[in-house]
């Protein structure tokens, strides 16, 4: 059973122990005593259940068990005890002053020698069991709802105010119990209440209302309730330090301060490259897509995707950003590309946004091939979802990459994104048929501009996947009838050599919109059937490809270790409570900064709680994959900008801080960093003169802070 399953268990027999201890209150309220006691013992079932699933899940993880481990099982254990201990030998007795027959229901019990019909001899069941049995069932809760809005880390003032709660629900319970119902019924000739006016449970002897005493103890009390939850809560608001990953790094003395705007890139090409000026307007334009579906989308120089931009290594990159009436601000992020921290395109972090009327200029030199792409990083889950993207290829010097081999007659770029429901998945210009002569090598670039994860597929001939997020994967062999998942911001590089028959790339099983690729000119546009590809299994790159010298590995010292665990809960996002997407159970901008210093080997340890995949990305670094969920790769070293964790999964990466500045570090879903997961990775010593960039929309006075995102 996958991490995720047990997650989904863990859930379900935890909603049981809350329905069965509310239930078996309930019933003991409304003196069912024999129904009451089944339901009591389906509850302890299921709270040895949980303990079960909590154990196994501890095996996987603390991270997924933490707060299970620590508050919700102990408070479980308590009243559940409790209640079992007190109420349980009360439930038994009233169960057995019932007829065989019966079950427990007061109205149809058969009555002892000398009892008045309709009615349970003795006292019946006390309040006090009724409370304790719904204490436990305020304890089980309190427990699942800690897991869903708090999570992890476990904190002194979620422990706090969930034990309050519980108590404010118990006390209340205690005080409505012991108030005396009201009769509105008749009388019987033999003394005895019928219908509604039978009182649920015994009402305590003496006067109704309160004495001194018993106002003096609910009081008391609920001082000690109030106290405790108010402690929590101002706990809950304390700001967070940053993390500095369990030591001062490589060296104990502080670096030279050093501002983000002096980290700046290359002002000239290597030798014998060139300088290549590209100039990309911001602008709102009606848009064509290849369905023939028009929409109003955001653009580069009217068209979305944007102008491909391409360069060969060695060439200095100028990139002019100009906004036209884009609202919202617009920057260029250079996704993958390890460019100067100035260069990066984070607004309010590494440069002012870019308003309408204003300017920026990206200036960088290209000195790694592959496959990459840029989109605006200012309110991104709207800008790159509305068209602002484009794509960025760097081919090697002289044509050849780094195994030595010629270059493709067919390069294809094809990026895939989702306008408004709308799947387009071509070239930048739209184009879904190309043609290749037989037996000439093939290169297809497949970019994910989306924020959830798609499927392709190649069918018709055997290929190799060359490159993952445009690093030169080593020895990578070839493979056929296999399905390749990519991460949202990812990228692969297919290579294969065109047969003398149709090849068709297909996404998420959509064989009608597939990707065709055809030997002959004469045969373009015919129809080409498509097999179908959803049944193949997917390439685990893990696994693929040969293993390869690498500069560090699992066994190597980090001088940094940074834990990130993904999880949803209640948090503040720019300042606002939201049920946000967390990293450590915060939300940006409250997630504390990861400090490092230049020559640190910085490790990740990034475990996902939470039933969504997350695409994480870091900014101006590749890391190498060291484990997934215990197990280390098999295959070529992988190198990777953005990588899936999916639920449940734990992952282990590494890298080397060479690349000075203050880096964002997010989930590549954008609406998911929108919603707080989102922190940075702060070197020693640099500095930011950039503050929270802001707009005002025409129609309101809302502010939108961007924070880096």
């Amino acid at each position: 059973m996958t991490t995720a399953q047990l997650i989904i268990v863990d859930h379900v027999v935890a909603l049981l122990g809350v329905a069965t201890w509310f239930a078996a209150g309930a019933t003991a309220a409304a003196r069912r005593a024999r129904l009451a006691l089944g339901l009591l013992a389906v509850a302890v079932l299921a709270a040895l259940a949980r303990v079960a699933t909590v154990a196994v899940l501890a095996g996987r993880g603390w991270w997924f068990v933490q707060e299970k481990v620590l508050l919700g099982l102990p408070m479980l254990a308590v009243a559940g005890s409790a209640a079992v201990l007190v109420a349980g030998p009360r439930l038994l007795a009233a169960s057995r002053a019932l007829g065989p027959d019966h079950a427990g229901d007061p109205e149809t019990a058969a009555p002892q020698a000398g009892a008045p019909a309709g009615r349970v001899t003795g006292d019946g069941i006390p309040a006090g069991s009724v409370v304790l049995l719904l204490t436990a069932g305020y304890a089980a809760l309190a427990g699942l709802v800690v897991t869903f809005l708090a999570g992890y880390p476990l904190t002194w003032s979620t422990a706090l105010i969930a034990c309050s709660v519980v108590c404010a629900g118990t006390l209340l319970t205690a005080r409505v119990l012991a108030t005396p119902a009201d009769t509105t019924g008749g009388t019987d000739t033999d003394g005895t209440t019928t219908g509604t006016d039978i009182a649920p449970v015994r009402a305590p002897h003496g006067t109704p209302g309160l004495s001194r005493r018993r106002f003096v103890s609910f009081a008391g009390g609920g001082a000690i309730v109030v106290g405790t939850g108010a402690t929590g809560v101002a706990l809950s608001f304390m700001p967070a330090e940053s993390a500095t990953g369990g030591g001062r790094g490589r060296s104990s003395r502080p670096e030279p301060a050093v501002s983000l705007a002096d980290l700046r890139g290359a002002g000239a090409p290597a030798p014998g490259g060139i300088r290549r000026q590209y100039v990309l307007t911001a602008q709102t334009a009606t848009v064509r897509l290849p369905s023939g579906r028009e929409i109003h989308a955001l653009t580069f120089n009217g068209r979305a995707p944007g102008p491909p931009l391409t360069a060969t290594v060695g060439d200095l990159i100028e990139v002019t950003l100009r906004n036209t009436d884009i609202e919202d601000g617009v920057t260029l992020h250079w996704h993958g590309y390890d460019v100067p921290c100035g260069e990066d395109g984070a607004p309010g972090v590494t440069q002012e946004v870019v308003t309408p009327g204003g300017e920026f200029v990206y200036r960088f030199r290209a000195d790694q091939p592959g496959t990459y792409w840029y989109h605006t990083h200012q309110a991104s889950h709207r800008g790159v979802r509305r068209g602002l993207y484009g794509t960025l290829v760097v081919t090697p010097h002289g044509q050849q990459d780094k195994a030595g081999a010629a270059p493709e007659q067919l390069d294809l770029t094809l990026p895939v994104h989702t306008f408004d429901g709308t799947v387009v998945f071509a070239d930048p210009d739209g184009r879904t048929d190309h043609t290749a002569p037989a037996g000439s090598r093939v290169r297809l670039r497949l970019i994910n501009t989306d924020s959830d994860p798609h499927r392709f597929a190649l069918a018709g001939a055997p290929f190799r996947v060359a490159a993952v997020d445009g690093r030169d994967l080593h020895e990578p062999g070839e493979v056929g009838d296999v399905g390749l998942r990519l991460p949202a911001g990812g990228r692969y590089d297919l290579v294969f050599v065109m047969p003398d028959t149709a090849v068709a790339l297909v996404l998420d099983n959509d064989r009608a919109s597939a990707v065709r690729l055809r030997p002959d000119v004469g045969t373009a546009g015919e129809d080409v059937a498509v097999e179908d590809t959803s049944g193949w299994p997917e390439l685990d790159l893990l696994r693929y490809g040969t293993p390869a010298a690498v500069p560090f590995d699992a066994g190597s010292r980090a001088d940094r270790h940074f834990t990130m665990v993904l999880d949803r809960g209640v948090a503040l996002v720019d300042g606002r409570p939201a049920y946000a997407q967390t990293v450590n159970g915060r939300g940006h901008p409250s997630v504390p900064d990861q400090l490092v210093a230049k020559g640190d080997l910085v490790r990740f340890t990034v475990a996902n709680r939470s039933l969504e995949t997350h695409p994480w990305h870091l900014h101006g670094h590749a890391v190498l994959v060291l484990a997934r969920n215990g197990t280390p790769p098999s295959g070529s070293p992988l190198w990777l900008d953005t990588f899936d964790v999916r639920p449940g999964e734990v992952w282990e990466v590494a890298f080397k801080a060479l690349n000075p500045g203050i880096w964002m570090n997010h989930c590549h879903n954008l609406p998911h960093a929108e919603q707080g997961m989102m922190l940075r990775l702060r070197y020693d010593g640099v500095t930011t003169p950039f503050h929270g960039s802001h707009t005002t929309r025409a129609a309101g006075t809302t502010e939108r802070r961007s924070h880096g995102h």
